[in-house]
């Protein structure tokens, strides 16, 4: 049955310098007019895909100390074979949202272990920091056939947009994909991946290496099928993901639940991001400068299922805290 789940998965899915700007707050309530001039500087200048020099999805998106807001995506390369041409992760980042850096490569599938005879295999990553590491996590088909070979894989280094090194296979998971990793408060980490309507989620040792027990279903989600992301805002955890919505031939669309735990159960929400220029989708949800953003990929530049390119919108919530539509700017259907 999990060959199937992947199959279908395929079927529909197919990547710094520093800055004296302060962190991003916390707390909603604080006064972020020391932010204004950048909020306007993105409502007046910024464009949709914001990064156009090499098709890319799946973006992860996250602030680090330096002040600088980050974004790991996968890269769909030219000419395409559908989803099993995925290679050679680039970092990009900003401190304005307006204008972008490209720090350059910084994995190849050639550079880990395991291969296949199908092509290369390199789908949506995502991006940690604990204690002056950075990890960065990938999944991998290590062997044919592809679609029942998945890893999930760590490459680490001290930099957060180069000299990663690849470290390790985490040992005891499922042949699944689409890892995430979400730093709690308290600062343990938890693992969340999935795939195919399957999505498991569980804590991960301070090494940031190894589960710390056994993964869990994650409960609760309406027509889950890939692309997890989890956030927090005002104490409540937030599971976002795409779905398997085909409608009137569209592609998926960005769901969302929450919960009080990061483990759930979870409450199904509903849409946040409806079908783009794309059969897929995947995203990321992070707050910088006293705004939130809503990260997601489409077609526009291309017009072609497997060429995707990244784009970025703002993010609002309710004040009982559900997540507004996100308003798709510069490439919506």
């Amino acid at each position: 049955m999990l060959a199937l789940f992947m199959l279908v998965s395929c079927s529909k899915s197919s990547g710094g310098s520093t800055t004296t700007t302060p962190p991003p707050p916390t707390d909603t309530t604080v006064d972020n007019s020391q932010y204004q001039a950048a909020w306007l500087l993105f409502d007046t200048a910024h464009k949709n895909p914001f990064v156009t020099s090499i098709y890319a999805a799946d973006p992860s998106a996250h602030v680090w100390a330096d002040g600088r807001l980050y974004v790991y995506p996968s890269h769909d390369i030219d000419p395409p074979k559908g989803c099993n041409l995925m290679d050679q992760y680039h970092v990009y980042s900003t401190d304005d949202m307006v204008h972008w850096t490209d720090h350059g490569e910084i994995l190849r599938a050639s550079q880990v272990p395991g291969s296949t005879s199908e092509g290369s295999f390199m789908w949506a990553p995502d991006c940690a920091y604990k204690n002056g590491t950075y990890y960065f996590y990938f999944p991998h088909a290590v062997d044919s056939p592809w679609n029942t070979n998945w890893k999930i894989g760590v490459a680490t280094s001290s930099k957060p947009a180069s000299d990663f090194k690849f470290q390790q296979y985490i040992e005891g998971l499922e042949s699944l994909i689409d890892p995430c990793v979400f730093v709690d408060d308290d600062g343990q980490a938890y693992l969340y991946y999935g795939g195919g309507g399957v999505c498991k989620g569980g804590k991960l040792k301070d090494n940031m290496m190894e589960v710390d027990g056994s993964m869990q279903t994650m409960s609760g989600l309406q027509d889950f099928h890939e692309a997890t992301w989890v956030h927090k805002y005002n104490g409540t955890y937030y599971l976002s993901y795409a779905d398997n919505y085909s409608g009137t031939n569209k592609g998926n669309q960005m769901r969302y639940a929450t919960s009080k735990s990061p483990l759930g159960p979870w409450l199904a929400r509903g849409v946040y991001i409806e079908s783009t220029i794309s059969s897929t989708d995947h995203g990321s949800i992070v707050q910088y400068k006293g705004r939130w953003y809503a990260f997601y990929h489409n077609s526009s530049v291309s017009n072609y299922d497997w060429l995707r390119s990244i784009c970025v919108d703002t993010l609002g919530y309710t004040s009982s805290g559900l997540i507004k539509t996100v308003i798709q700017t510069k490439g919506k259907q």
